[in-house]
């Protein structure tokens, strides 16, 4: 639900991105347990592969949950075609699957319909939702609530920070069995509303703005655990600014997309410290080779950026919880860009929170 009244334009979206560290508390304050519950009770049932079913920011949520999924336990994981199931009306033989609906509202049809179909088609259904009352959480079996609050701007912030770290606890707490974190994971996040803090307060993304204010074209890129954050930036810039923007993974953007880099369109680069963050060395290269005006967002440390490329350091964490740190820069970014372009981004034109698809 939004709280939306007359204010100054962006208001709402400044307030939600600053509620995201006290969200990170909250959740691990209260969450914590009732996510171990839930944890516990799917890692006794063994799921054979795990499919999400998302729509919009809570789709790059859930390909944050698959990756995780995949690497942490080892079970095969993936993202649902809902229309497979609403429009083709498809009934998958989901026995001994997790199916996981992963929306903010809770409130879109679709996604419902999926949880409800694959429930009767014999599998395993979890919600995570920022509603516990809502159609999605009564139509699943389970549900984590990833209690972020009330979000005031249309465009999602702090309940996609919000789903990350919920089903990040869930898929660490699945991976011991116990559904409890292991101690230094524990430490690590405990650290995590107070690196939160310092990216909300850090200056660089708005002072950034003008770089991009005329812009009519961006990419943005990043592999595994950064690719969601690739993905929800180039979606926030075209909800807020009404930029073209496109994300590509950092191996597709070498399979032809590179075609269409050049200085005059800026190329946002997610490059963490890790195995994936270490692949992009590559397509840096190639992006300095095309003269690309590049920004380098995380905590890795390449060889050596492009000339001209800017960057915004993030905290060292683990390469797992990097996307949980990296939005938050990306979401002040596009709220500035979308200030100096004379729009509001509480309410983007023609956009609503809940998209009713079937």
């Amino acid at each position: 639900m939004i709280e939306h009244t007359a204010q100054e334009a962006g208001a709402g979206m400044a307030a939600d991105i600053a509620e995201q560290a006290a969200g990170y508390e909250r959740l691990l304050a209260e969450g914590l347990a009732p996510i171990a519950a839930v944890a516990r009770q799917v890692a006794e049932l063994s799921p054979r592969f795990v499919l999400f079913t998302a729509r919009g920011t809570s789709d790059h949520a859930a390909l944050f949950a698959a990756y995780l999924t995949e690497i942490r336990l080892g079970i095969p994981a993936g993202l649902a075609s809902p229309s497979s199931i609403t429009v083709y009306g498809a009934r998958p033989d989901l026995r001994d699957a997790l199916v996981v609906g992963v929306s903010q509202s809770g409130g879109s049809p679709d996604l419902t319909e999926v949880v409800r179909v694959a429930r009767e088609s014999g599998a395993h259904t979890l919600a995570v939702t920022n509603n516990a009352g809502s159609p999605l959480a009564d139509a699943a079996q389970l549900h984590i609530d990833v209690l972020a609050g009330k979000e005031r701007a249309v465009a999602a912030t702090k309940t996609y920070t919000a789903e990350l770290l919920a089903l990040l606890l869930f898929v660490e707490g699945m991976r011991t069995g116990s559904g409890q974190l292991d101690a230094a994971d524990r430490a690590e996040l405990d650290r995590l509303p107070e690196l939160a803090r310092t990216l909300i307060e850090d200056p660089t993304p708005t002072q950034l703005a003008a770089r991009y204010r005329f812009a009519d074209r961006l990419v943005t890129t990043g592999r595994g655990y950064a690719y969601p954050t690739a993905r929800e930036t180039a979606l926030k810039l075209m909800e807020t600014s009404y930029l073209s923007a496109l994300a590509f993974s950092g191996a597709d953007l070498l399979h032809g997309p590179l075609a269409m880099t050049d200085p005059d369109v800026p190329v946002l680069a997610m490059v963490g410290d890790g195995p994936a963050g270490r692949s992009m060395s590559e397509v840096l290269g190639r992006l300095a080779e095309r003269r690309a005006d590049v920004l380098v967002v995380g905590n890795g440390a390449p060889a050596e950026l492009p000339a001209h490329a800017v960057r915004i350091g993030t905290p060292a964490v683990d390469e797992r919880f990097s996307p949980l740190l990296d939005i938050v820069p990306m979401q002040r970014l596009a709220l500035a860009l979308a200030l100096a372009r004379g729009e509001d981004p509480d309410a983007p034109r023609g956009l609503k929170k809940v998209t009713e698809t079937l």
